[in-house]
């Protein structure tokens, strides 16, 4: 199977005033073509950092990030969805969506089908004309990722998604975003706190240590279902979050 995601030895220094911080250390894992991982740890412990580096927002002290085997990821094609959908509240749905290929320059006839074509596809049809203020936080956040589907990303980084979201809205929402990411054949990387979103949505959770965050455990749920809405009604499900529970707590 393709390797799109290696990060070998990979460790973090944050340099303040008064000290030198190792805030990651000698991180190791890989993530294969169409897999979907989840990274979990214990709160500060640098899950949004290891993401930040795999973006190549921020450089590694030392080891090695490739993407596709290469070690420029910065020149890699990548999309980055946060926390909040950061959708511009002055520019309707469809011009929304069109933005990552303006900033690109390939705003052309094809890219601009393809964007169409993905709110269509995914149920936001009637709403290429309205304004994300006009839309529930449900429907923005499938706008967001369309955004980033839209200039067609080989590997996707998902920093706590829909963590703005209510409780019973996180789930459907969390489902929607899993079955486009399946049906478009993308490998997602997602950070999480959420022990309940790792089982349902992966196939393989990397558990971190406290900081300086180190590989763990790694785990690879298998648990029937075809989405994560069904995976969480499993009788397994509640053994996969004892055992996990367990490990971020030892």
């Amino acid at each position: 199977m393709k390797k799109i995601l290696e990060l070998k030895n990979v460790s973090l220094n944050y340099h303040t005033l008064e000290d030198e911080i190792l805030a990651v250390k000698n991180l190791s894992f890989n993530c294969n073509e169409g897999e979907f991982v989840s990274i979990i740890g214990p709160s500060g412990c640098g899950k949004t950092s290891v993401l930040s580096m795999i973006a190549g927002l921020i450089k590694p002290s030392g080891g090695v990030i490739l993407i596709n085997g290469n070690k420029n990821t910065a020149k890699q094609n990548l999309g980055y969805m946060l926390q909040k959908d950061q959708l511009f509240p002055w520019r309707t749905i469809e011009k929304n969506v069109y933005l990552p290929l303006e900033i690109k320059k390939c705003k052309d006839e094809k890219s601009k089908k393809l964007a169409i074509e993905l709110l269509e596809k995914y149920g936001l049809k009637d709403f290429k004309k309205s304004y994300p203020d006009q839309l529930s936080g449900g429907m923005r956040q499938r706008v967001a990722l369309i955004r980033t589907l839209v200039f067609k990303p080989e590997l996707l980084l998902l920093d706590e998604p829909f963590s703005a979201l209510d409780s019973q809205t996180r789930l459907s929402v969390a489902d929607d975003v899993y079955k486009i990411i399946k049906a478009e054949r993308k490998t997602a990387v997602l950070v999480t706190h959420d022990i309940s979103e790792a089982i349902s949505m992966s196939d393989k959770i990397i558990v971190l240590t406290d900081r300086p965050a180190m590989v763990k455990s790694i785990f690879k749920p298998d648990i029937d279902g075809d989405s994560p809405l069904r995976k969480r009604e499993s009788p397994y499900f509640s053994k996969w979050f004892e055992k996990i529970w367990k490990e971020l707590h030892i």
